[in-house]
Order: structure tokens, then C-alpha cells, then sequence
């Protein structure tokens, strides 16, 4: 991977074979192949619009000869702070067809999040929503190399998005020419600790993404289907709508800009989806809200929840509820969510000698999970340990970061930090974390992150952030904090100025005040002890929701 610091190392010529080269697929030829098979079949529904996919190929075509006009090439890192919508969905294939890198952001990051992630990239271009100027001028202060900027809507910060669509509509930027290990996606993850690191996705191991996701995920997709994200495309939602387009099935879009219910029934019904992508709490929001009963959601037969594990209860309401339909996967994105699956005839309604309640299911086709203990030696079946994975859906790395990757490569697999056991049939089951990552609303949060910010207050001089249980959320954060001796902050104002740091899904729902934080021998805080304190204390489980 050269800048990407692989750690796999190169392919040695055995047998007289000399190398050669592993060119593959350019990803944008997926909607290539869908404008070409059904120009005038709907790809994309977004709110009252809709776009064909010959409409969607020429405005790819359009945007890309846009951005190469403007010096944009293979390999260059483009920036994109953006809600879903047609430029977000556009503007990967548009990344991919120049050779160029796409590097979506999570839009609820504040600017200062953002412009580290263009930093850090080293993005040179940036297409920004015009709802986000702070985030665009936050960007242009990070990046001295950025020579372009361009508004989505409209905005003083960039040229017009739509209108260099229409500048440029006819014209085609040539699709690169692109091998197995060429940079497509940096997919920005914290893996086990600190601050975002970009795992460098490829164009030849997301072409196994994707058939992996068509094969084990939703079989039989095809044109005929249709797809509803209700999560930001920039994440696992972007990974689904890639296959989606590749089986030439339409993608449909919420029109809001938070999440309602009653409209993603109504689509449901209205654009008879077949599959649904999203995390374990939206999957219950959906599923007791009154809408679900209003609409006619009998055309589902594939709900795909991953990023966090789903209480048996909402599981057995759910199946109840939608049929046997659900589909669990666990994953990073550093294995673009490839490591197990869960299919709908694994999922039980009620509880049952055959029931493997917890599991979050078998291995992937072409991927294989070992369970090794702390010097990589692999473990009996029952037994705890870090669960280890290797196969094609492996990133290629972390982007200028080799200390990251001696660290997270073992022997040639990825450890994922998690720690869990396999049964004697090869059924995982997580029973921990080997870090201190907990997943609120199916988004990791990284305690030591917000635990650096809150020590920059003038008022604290020691902080400690833990993930609690949480029913609506999965887990939540709470905050243990020590004040300076003759300094006073109260948890309301400590929280909204934490706010205006990181973003809100990453907040503390509560914050404790003691006198000092419990430590080891080693003087090391120790999260366990605080835990235990707040249970002594009686302030856990969290009351007053």
C-alpha cells in the first residue's frame, strides 16, 4: 500500500511465475453496469425526487470531469461533510471514477472533529453541505494544500455543486485504471483507542465486500429490489448502498433530517422495499412505534442491524412484529462489517433449548475468526479471548500509520479488540471489550478522546468516562470527574461546554463530582473500581430517564 503502511507485505513470485499486476474493477464501474442494463429504472429516491440510473451516471460523469478540469487526481483525497442526498451518493462513485480517494465524515462532527479528518487524510478537496460553513472554514485552516472547495446548496465557502453538474454535463473524465490495493475509501475509525485513524478501504477488497454482502447478507437481491438507508451514508450505510447498486437494486432516502418513524413506514410501503439497513436501536424505535401497524411493510424480507448488540428483548419484539426477517452482522470497519452473520433463520422469536441466545452469529463466506489468547495462540472452543479475523474484507491498513499497524496486525490477522468465545459449531459470541470503546446508538465512542477534552477545562484536573447499559441507546457515557481545589463547575454547564467540543452523540449523559478518582498501585485510574463506586453509590444504573 506504500503510504498506507500495509503491514501484509507483497506477493512473492513462486515457480517460476514473475509478478505481475492485480488490476481490478474500478468500483464506479457498478453504476456503469446498472445505466447501462436499466438507464430508465429509478437508482435513487430521495424525498419527492427521484434519478434514473442513466440520470445518475452522466451527473457522476459530469461532477468527475468537474473535479479532474480542477486538477483532481488518481490517488488525491477528496473530503465530503454532507447529509445524505444525491451529491453524497454521487460523489463516491465520483471519488472511485477518478482513481481519487473518497473521505466521507459523519456530519453531526463538529468543525474542529472534521478538520482533524481532512488533516489527517490529507484531503486536497473538499464537497461540503452549504449547512456547514463552520466545518468548511475549519477545513481550509487544517488543510494549506486544499485547492478546491465546492458547496452542496449553494454557499460563499465553494463553487456551486450542481452547478458545475450542469457546467459540465456530456463530459467524462476516463474511469482510472486501478489495482487490487489502490485506495478507494478512507473509512475513519478509532479501532481500539484514541483519536481517528482512516482505514485505508481498496478498490479489489471492496469488490469482495460486496458480493460477500450480497452473498450472506440479502441473497437474491436484484433490480427488481429496493433498498431504505436510515443511517449516514458516510459509514455502513455507504457500504450497503454499494451493493445495492452493484445488483442494479434502488436506493431510497428519508427527506428529513432526523429520524421519523411514521416516513420510513410510509416508504416502506410506498417503494415496497425488500431490504433495510440500520442499528439495533432505530430497529426498536421502528418496530414500537404505532406507524409500523399503518403501513404495509410485507414486502421486507431482509433487516440488516449491526454496530452493537441487540437486548433479547427487542429482538423477540421485533421478530414479532416484522416476521422472520432480521439479519444481525458483526464487523469493523477496518473489515468493512465482514466478520460474522446472523441470517433470519438463525433469529427466534421465543426462547428455546436450540436458541443460541447472545450470538452474534457464524463467519462470513471467505472469512475465518480465531479466538487467540494475549501471545496469538488460539484457544479451546468455550473459552474467552480476543477475537482475531482474516480474509479479503481485511482493510490494507491505517493511512501514515505504522505503529497503528504493528499493533493491530498479528501473524498476518487483525485483531479486533473484542473480546469473546466460539462455540464448538463455530458460533461467536462477544463478551466483552478489550478497551474502554463503548457503542452508544450504534456509534463508537472512544472515552479517552472526551476525557482529553474535559481535561482541558479549567475547572477539572481529573476525568474518567465509562460506558454504561442503557435501554433506548445500547450505552451511554458517564463521567467521573475531579475538580481543581477552589474551582467549581456545575454538570449542566460542564456538558454544554463539552458540546461545543464533541460532537453530541459522544456526550456524557451524566457527570459525577469526587474528591479523587480511585487508582491502582501503579497509580493507573481504574475504570472497574469507579464502576463498582458508582454502584455503591447508588448511582447505577442511571435513574431519572
Amino acid at each position: 500500500m506504500g503510504a498506507a503502511g500495509a503491514p501484509r507485505g507483497g506477493v512473492a513470485p513462486r515457480g517460476g511465475v514473475a509478478p505481475c499486476s492485480r488490476r481490478v474493477m474500478n468500483l464506479a464501474h457498478f453504476l456503469r453496469r446498472a445505466a447501462r442494463r436499466f438507464p430508465d429504472a429509478v437508482g435513487l429516491a430521495w424525498g419527492t425526487r427521484t434519478w434514473t440510473w442513466a440520470e445518475l451516471d452522466a451527473r457522476v460523469d459530469a461532477m468527475a470531469a468537474a473535479l479532474a478540469a480542477r486538477g483532481v487526481t488518481k490517488g488525491d483525497r477528496v473530503l465530503v461533510q454532507a447529509r445524505n442526498g444525491n451529491p453524497l451518493f454521487e460523489s463516491m462513485f465520483v471519488c472511485f471514477r477518478l482513481g481519487a480517494v473518497w473521505v466521507p465524515t459523519n456530519f453531526r462532527q463538529t468543525p474542529a472533529e472534521v478538520a482533524y479528518l481532512a488533516g489527517a487524510s490529507g484531503a486536497t478537496a473538499l464537497i461540503c453541505g452549504a449547512e456547514f460553513p463552520d466545518h468548511a472554514a475549519a477545513v481550509r485552516a487544517a488543510c494549506p494544500d486544499l485547492r478546491l472547495a465546492i458547496a452542496i446548496g449553494g454557499a460563499a465557502f465553494g463553487t456551486d455543486y450542481d452547478g458545475l453538474v450542469a457546467e459540465h454535463r456530456g463530459q467524462a473524465a476516463p474511469a482510472a485504471d486501478v489495482e487490487h490495493d489502490d485506495p478507494c475509501w478512507f473509512f475513519f475509525t478509532s479501532g481500539t483507542t484514541g483519536r481517528p485513524k482512516a482505514a485505508v478501504l481498496t478498490h479489489g477488497q471492496m469488490a469482495f465486500v460486496v458480493t460477500n454482502h450480497l452473498c450472506d447478507l440479502m441473497p437474491g437481491t436484484t433490480e427488481v429490489d429496493a433498498s431504505l438507508a436510515v443511517a449516514p451514508l458516510s459509514h455502513g450505510a455507504g457500504i450497503h448502498q454499494l451493493a445495492q447498486v452493484a445488483a442494479g437494486a434502488k436506493t431510497v432516502l428519508t427527506a428529513g433530517t432526523r429520524l421519523d418513524p411514521a416516513e420510513v413506514w410510509d416508504l416502506v410501503a410506498r417503494w415496497r422495499i425488500t431490504n433495510l439497513f440500520t442499528v439495533p436501536t432505530i430497529v426498536k424505535l421502528l418496530t414500537e412505534h404505532p406507524a409500523v401497524a399503518a403501513h404495509d411493510h410485507s414486502s421486507l424480507r431482509h433487516v440488516i442491524y449491526a454496530g452493537a448488540p441487540m437486548y433479547r428483548a427487542d429482538q423477540k419484539h421485533a421478530l414479532r412484529v416484522l416476521g422472520p426477517v432480521l439479519v444481525q452482522y458483526f464487523g469493523l470497519g477496518e473489515v468493512t462489517g465482514n466478520i460474522t452473520v446472523l441470517p433470519p433463520r438463525l433469529h427466534a422469536a421465543e426462547d428455546g433449548p436450540d436458541v443460541k441466545v447472545g450470538t452474534c452469529g457464524v463467519e462470513r463466506t471467505g472469512m475465518q475468526v480465531q479466538i487467540q489468547d494475549p501471545v496469538g495462540r488460539e484457544v479451546p472452543a468455550g473459552e474467552t479471548g480476543e477475537i482475531c479475523v482474516c480474509g479479503p474484507a481485511v482493510f490494507a491498513g491505517y493511512y501514515d500509520n505504522p505503529e497503528a499497524n504493528a499493533a493491530a496486525f498479528r501473524d498476518g490477522w487483525f485483531r479486533t479488540g473484542d473480546l469473546g468465545h466460539c462455540d464448538a459449531e463455530g458460533f461467536l459470541f462477544i463478551t466483552g471489550r478489550a478497551s474502554d470503546m463503548y457503542i452508544s446508538g450504534g456509534s463508537n465512542v472512544y472515552p479517552r478522546e472526551i476525557e482529553e477534552t474535559l481535561l482541558t477545562h479549567p475547572a477539572i484536573s481529573e476525568a474518567a468516562i465509562l460506558g454504561v447499559p442503557d435501554p433506548a441507546w445500547g450505552e451511554v457515557g458517564v463521567a467521573v470527574c475531579v475538580a481543581r481545589p477552589g474551582a467549581a463547575v456545575a454538570e449542566a454547564e460542564l456538558i454544554a461546554w463539552l458540546s461545543a467540543a464533541v460532537a453530541r452523540y459522544k456526550l456524557p449523559r451524566r457527570v459525577f463530582f469526587w474528591d479523587a478518582l480511585p487508582k491502582s498501585g501503579y497509580g493507573k485510574v481504574t475504570k472497574r473500581a469507579i464502576r463498582a463506586d458508582l454502584e455503591a453509590r447508588g448511582d447505577l444504573p442511571l435513574a431519572g430517564r
